[in-house]
């Protein structure tokens, strides 16, 4: 089978494309699935980079097939599997290996597809929709009285958790680095999105709420945002640090969120919020249905062919991209 991976850590030459590896056998808890569609994600070109080879929540070792998230057909059943089937349809995230013609994946991190959803957009929708889901529903646990900020709003995950922000009656407030990129926040219904403006989003957001500040931050871009976020937040707000785009911040001292109002800052990660199959089937549902309903638009910015995904990768580290891509696995 054909697939893309890595034996060693690095640039993009570190990449390899083999067209005669193995077909997986699946293992204890695993499924086989013949890969239709592949989420082409920020998280592969961090694993490629080497962030994840001593985590111990993405435990990624090497050599691996990259690609964390896909959708497929499951053609052979591993030993202790109940609740999938041969022949289903499915999707998955934060399980490596859907770079390849062939994948095997946990079961307890598989989705079953309903048939109104179509192979790309779920693999579209799978991880940043898992994502956005429980950030809002778990982490921020947003109302109808809540007032938040959404960093890099423009992105895929931005534009979702601006979409299920303002369906739980939330008032949202948006940041992008361009004027194009806050016309898509506000597409996806933002109440307002302006610039980043090294910092100075912080004072615009205290004078959109007469001084208070906003309840909650979803800080996506790390070092270049995180001090300024603390800056946009009420007193006893919540900081959601969900990614580092931008870099790490290895000197930040408590005493700072003490001094900025006794903030709460988290650094939550979605394997910990996709425990067992039932809880990714659950928010999996909840993603699909709101697209079927019509309500939460995913709209795929690319489309790649397998030979294609490194150009589709180049894009997002170089920050071109608004919305999500995917390769078809053909």
């Amino acid at each position: 089978m054909r697939a893309m991976w890595i034996e060693r850590y690095g640039g993009p030459e570190v990449v390899r494309v083999d067209s005669d590896m193995p077909v997986p056998t699946p293992g204890l808890g695993e499924v086989l699935v013949k890969v239709e569609c592949a989420g082409i994600n920020f998280m592969d070109i961090h694993t490629r980079q080497g962030k994840y080879a001593h985590s111990r929540t993405y435990s990624v070792g090497l050599p691996c097939i990259l690609g964390m998230e896909g959708s497929g057909t499951v053609v052979q059943i591993g030993e202790g599997v109940t609740h999938l089937r041969q022949g289903q349809r499915v999707a998955w995230c934060i399980a490596w290996g859907s770079f390849a013609e062939y994948a095997c994946i946990p079961a307890n991190r598989i989705a079953v597809l309903p048939d109104s959803i179509g192979y790309d957009l779920a693999a579209a929708a799978m991880f940043q929709g898992c994502t956005a889901h429980y950030l809002v529903h778990d982490v921020a646990r947003l109302s109808a009285d809540s007032v938040c900020l959404v960093h890099a709003a423009s992105g895929s995950i931005g534009q979702i958790l601006i979409q299920l922000a303002k369906r739980v009656g939330a008032r949202v407030f948006a940041t992008a680095s361009t004027e194009d990129k806050c016309r898509v926040a506000r597409q996806r219904g933002a109440d307002a999105a302006f610039l980043y403006e090294e910092g100075r989003f912080a004072d615009v957001a205290r004078d959109l709420t007469s001084g208070a500040g906003v309840d909650v931050v979803f800080d996506s871009l790390g070092r270049a945002t995180l001090r300024d976020s603390f800056r946009a937040t009420r007193k006893r707000g919540l900081i959601i640090n969900y990614g580092n785009v931008s870099g790490s911040i290895a000197d930040l001292d408590p005493y700072e969120l003490g001094e900025a109002g006794s903030l709460f800052l988290t650094r939550p990660r979605l394997a910990d919020h996709m425990a067992d199959a039932g809880t990714v089937q659950h928010r999996a549902d909840d993603i699909f249905a709101a697209i079927s309903d019509g309500w939460l638009k995913i709209e795929i910015a690319n489309h790649y062919l397998f030979d294609q995904i490194a150009e589709g990768h180049a894009r997002i580290e170089s920050r071109q991209q608004i919305g999500k891509s995917v390769a078809w696995i053909r």
